[in-house]
């Protein structure tokens, strides 16, 4: 299995959609036979409770792993989708960053507590509070992989320009192996003028680090997590089960034919080379 590779789900914007696409993108992992631990570093706990876990049964969360209490073989949690492991969130989250300030270390406490079970899964997602303070830079130093998911709208644009800066001074502050791996329009809807004039200024600042598959707008995908069950589950045979699978295909959004484009190329052995299964849009 080897050392897991680490994603997070990352945008201070709220009603993104965040948390939606790291639960059903963790689900699909976990589907397709990766061992994937999901960590809910989001004080809502709308994650924790979107896989099938009642905050009430919770006797311990990612904040006791912060502070030293408990380390995470005593907070791991069985979720209802197979092979998907839960590190609950609870609303303690909310003073750890007041709890954290005079901290030894505090940047690095996620990673270090998460380095003991990395051997364990082949994946670990993370899904970010709607902020940039310390529980944020916690995920960005403990993470490889950072994904931004994004509403075609344009307050949605505003903070990726803060974001990008964030990344980049993480990358030169604590973790050098950090990078974006691409922005994640969600909620799309090709048939509104607002969509693709977004989806142009997204294209324009973000070249060849938009997914490919766009993860459409849909009642089912919103309905799911009221019955803890991603979107794999809850509609299993609809078509929007597999968006957010087919949403790990990246490919640069130039005009060039996407065959003989060398950046896409190096984006397929980056991807392929870590374990996610091509997919075409086309196919199902």
């Amino acid at each position: 299995m080897g050392t897991a590779r680490t994603i997070c789900f990352a945008n201070q914007k709220g009603g993104v959609g965040k948390t939606t696409c790291a639960v059903n993108i963790a689900a699909c992992l976990a589907r397709s036979g990766r061992k994937v631990l999901f960590i809910d570093l989001d004080p809502q706990g709308n994650a924790t409770s979107g896989v099938g876990i009642h905050k009430k049964s919770v006797s311990g969360s990612v904040y006791d792993l912060l502070i030293g209490r408990k380390n995470c073989r005593e907070l791991i949690m069985r979720s209802s989708v197979k092979g998907l492991d839960v590190i609950p969130s609870s609303i303690d989250l909310v003073g750890a960053e007041i709890e954290l300030v005079d901290a030894s270390d505090r940047e690095n406490r996620l990673k270090s507590a998460v380095s003991g079970v990395a051997a364990d899964y082949d994946y670990i997602i993370i899904d970010c509070p709607p902020s940039l303070g310390l529980l944020t830079i916690n995920a960005f130093t403990a993470t490889k992989y950072v994904v931004i998911p994004v509403l075609c709208e344009y307050y949605s644009l505003e903070g990726l320009s803060q974001l990008t800066v964030t990344i980049k001074q993480i990358k030169r502050l604590y973790n050098p192996d950090i990078e974006l791996l691409g922005v994640l329009i969600n909620m799309y809807d090709g048939r509104l003028n607002l969509t693709i004039a977004v989806l142009e200024e997204i294209k324009r600042f973000f070249a060849g680090k938009i997914f490919r598959t766009p993860i459409p707008r849909s009642v089912k995908i919103s309905e799911a997590p009221s019955h803890g069950l991603a979107i794999t589950d809850y509609d299993r045979n609809g078509k929007n089960s597999f968006a957010p699978e087919r949403g790990w295909v990246l490919c640069p959004r130039s005009q060039k034919n996407l065959s003989t484009d060398a950046r896409y190329k190096q984006w397929q052995k980056k991807v392929w080379g870590a374990g996610l299964k091509p997919c075409s849009p086309t196919t199902r």
